[in-house]
C-alpha cells in the first residue's frame, strides 16, 4: 500500500504561495539567491517590502532557500 508523505516545514506553503502571488516558486527562490549580502530577516523584510509578501511566505520561501546547499 503506497503511502504519500504530507510534506513538511517551509515547502509546505509553496502550493499556496504560487496561488496567491501568481508566480512558480523557482521564481521567489532565485530572488532570494540574488540578495547577498543579507541575513534571513533582511530577505524576508525585503519579499514583504518590495513584493507585497506576507510574513509566514517570505519566511518560508527564505528559510528554504538558505537551508538548500550552495549553488
Amino acid at each position: 500500500m503506497p503511502t504519500t508523505q504530507k510534506v513538511k516545514g517551509p515547502a509546505s506553503y509553496f502550493p499556496s504561495i504560487e496561488a496567491k502571488y501568481g508566480q512558480p516558486i523557482e521564481h521567489w527562490l532565485n530572488l532570494v539567491r540574488q540578495q547577498t549580502g543579507m541575513k534571513h530577516m533582511e530577505r524576508v523584510n525585503w519579499l514583504k517590502a518590495e513584493h507585497g509578501m506576507g510574513h509566514g511566505h517570505a519566511n518560508a520561501i527564505v528559510a528554504y532557500c538558505l537551508a538548500q546547499p550552495a549553488q
